[in-house]
C-alpha cells in the first residue's frame, strides 16, 4: 500500500520538537518507533503532512538508576528494557510483560514510550506499570510536569498529553518492604496476539507476612483505557489472603471494568475472566520470590 506524501523532520533536541510541533500543530505526528504510526497511516487512519521524529533527541534512549527504581527513556525499545540488568533485577514482572508483547520484530522496534502515548487500551505494558507505581514526565514548550500513569490515559486511544507535549520518560519507584510482583496474560488466540484479559499486581506484604499492607492492580483489554482497580485494592488492603477474600477482590475489579465485545470474547466473559485472572495473578505475586528489590 502506497502511502501519502508527507514530509519527515528529525530534529535534534527537544526545543526544536516544540518548535516543529508549534509551527505544524494537528499537521505533525510525533513518531518513536513507529510501528503503530505506519499501520494507521497504510490504514489511511492518519495522514500528518508532517513526521517529526524523535529518534535523534538526545536522553531518550538510556535506562538508569532512580533512587531504588528505574527512569526509561521514551526511545528504548520494548525488547532492550526486557534484556536490561536494571530492569531484570528490580522489576522481574516487568520483563515478563515486555517479553510477551507482540513478536520479536515488533518488540526490537516499537519503543516504550510510544507504546504509551498510543494509549492503545489491550497493549500489555501499561497494566504492569500501573500495578508498579509508575509516572510519565511530559516536556511541553512550558515545561516540564510529571503524570501518575493511572491518571495518564483519559480515553480510547486518548491521554492527558496536551499540544506540543513529548512523553520523555517512564519513572518506576523503587520497591519498599516486601514487595512482589506479577503479570498474567490470558489469550486463547495466537501468542502474539492482544490480550482477553491480563492483569499486573504489584503488592507488599506487612510485617507479619500474612497481611496485605499495600497493593496495586492495573488491568488490560477490559475497558476503553488500561484501569487501575481501585475497588479491588481496597478490598485485599490490610487483609488475610484468603479465598472468600480473593474472590470479593476479582468481584470488585470486575465491576469496575467496562470491556468490549471483540473476536477476543464477549463483555460478559472478559469480565468473568478479570475475577478469574485478578486472583490468579495476586496468588502469583505472593508466591513470588527474589528480585524485585533494589541491591
Amino acid at each position: 500500500m502506497v502511502l501519502h506524501k508527507f514530509d519527515f523532520a528529525e530534529p535534534r533536541s527537544l526545543e526544536e520538537v516544540h518548535a516543529l510541533l508549534g509551527e505544524h500543530g494537528d499537521d505533525a505526528k510525533l513518531m518513536a518507533g513507529g510501528t503503530a504510526l505506519m499501520l494507521f497511516m497504510r490504514q489511511k487512519l492518519v495522514q500528518p503532512a508532517v513526521i517529526v521524529s524523535l529518534r535523534h533527541v538526545p536522553g531518550l534512549h538510556t535506562v538508569e538508576a532512580l533512587d531504588g527504581g528505574v527512569r526509561i527513556g521514551a526511545l528504548v525499545t520494548h525488547r532492550r528494557a526486557e534484556l536490561d540488568p536494571l530492569v531484570q533485577q528490580r522489576f522481574p514482572a516487568l520483563r515478563d510483560t515486555l517479553r510477551h508483547v507482540a513478536t520479536i520484530r515488533i518488540r526490537n522496534m516499537g519503543t516504550l514510550g510510544g507504546n504509551l502515548a498510543h494509549a492503545d487500551p489491550a497493549q500489555d505494558p501499561p497494566a504492569m506499570l500501573i500495578a508498579l507505581g509508575a509516572s510519565v514526565r511530559l516536556a511541553g514548550p512550558n515545561g516540564v510536569r510529571t503524570v501518575p500513569l493511572d491518571e495518564f490515559f483519559t480515553g480510547y486511544y486518548e491521554t492527558v498529553l496536551e499540544p506540543g507535549e513529548v512523553l520523555t520518560h517512564i519513572d518506576i519507584p523503587g520497591p519498599r518492604g516486601d514487595f512482589r510482583q506479577a503479570w498474567s496474560k490470558f489469550l486463547p488466540r495466537s501468542v502474539d496476539d492482544y490480550a482477553t484479559v491480563a492483569v499486573g499486581v504489584g503488592l507488599t506484604l506487612a510485617p507479619d507476612g500474612q497481611r496485605v499492607a499495600d497493593v496495586r492492580i492495573g488491568i488490560g483489554s477490559a475497558g476503553e483505557t488500561p484501569i487501575r482497580a481501585r475497588a479491588a485494592e481496597d478490598v485485599l488492603r490490610g487483609q488475610l489472603l484468603t479465598d472468600d477474600v480473593l474472590r470479593a477482590a476479582g468481584e470488585a475489579a470486575a465491576a469496575e471494568c467496562d470491556p468490549l465485545t471483540d473476536v477476543r470474547g464477549s463483555a460478559e466473559y472478559k469480565r468473568e475472566m478479570v475475577k478469574v485472572w485478578v486472583r490468579r495473578t495476586i496468588r502469583k505475586a505472593v508466591e513470588a520470590t527474589g528480585g524485585g528489590r533494589p541491591a
